[in-house]
C-alpha cells in the first residue's frame, strides 16, 4: 500500500517555472512506476509523464515534451515534476500516481494509487 501526497502547486506567469513534488509512504515506493497526470476543468484526466522504478526510463505526453521533466529520489520516497516554459493551457490539477506493475503506462486505469492533487495555475 502506498499513500501519495502532492505539493508545490501554485500560481505562475506564462513562461515561468514550477516544480511539484509527490511524497510517498510505504516500503514499496522504490519498486513502483510513478506518473503524473493532470485534469483541467471540464476535461478528462490526462497523462503527463511517467518514470520507471529506477529512473532509467521516462515517457512524456507530446504536449509537455521538452518543457517538463519527471525525476525521482527513491531515498526520499519522492517523485518530482519540473515544469518550465509554462503555458496557460498547462493550468490544471496535477495528480501523482503509482503503479505496481513494473512497466511504464499512460492510461489512468493502469495506475493503482493516487494522490489528492495540487493546483497549478498559469496566468497569461
Amino acid at each position: 500500500q502506498v499513500q501519495l501526497v502532492e505539493s508545490g502547486g501554485g500560481l505562475v506567469q506564462a513562461g515561468g517555472s514550477l516544480r511539484v513534488s509527490c511524497a510517498a509512504s510505504g516500503r514499496s515506493f522504490s519498486s513502483y512506476v510513478m506518473g503524473w497526470f493532470r485534469q483541467a476543468p471540464g476535461k478528462e484526466r490526462e497523462f503527463v509523464a511517467g518514470i520507471s522504478w529506477n529512473g532509467s526510463s521516462t515517457k512524456y505526453a507530446d504536449s509537455v515534451k521538452g518543457r517538463f521533466t519527471i525525476s525521482r529520489d527513491n531515498a526520499k520516497n519522492t517523485v518530482y515534476l519540473q515544469m518550465n516554459s509554462l503555458k496557460p493551457e498547462d493550468t490544471a490539477v496535477y495528480y501523482c500516481a503509482g503503479r505496481s506493475v513494473p512497466f511504464l503506462a499512460t492510461m489512468r486505469n493502469e495506475y493503482d494509487y493516487w494522490g489528492q492533487g495540487t493546483q497549478v495555475t498559469v496566468s497569461s
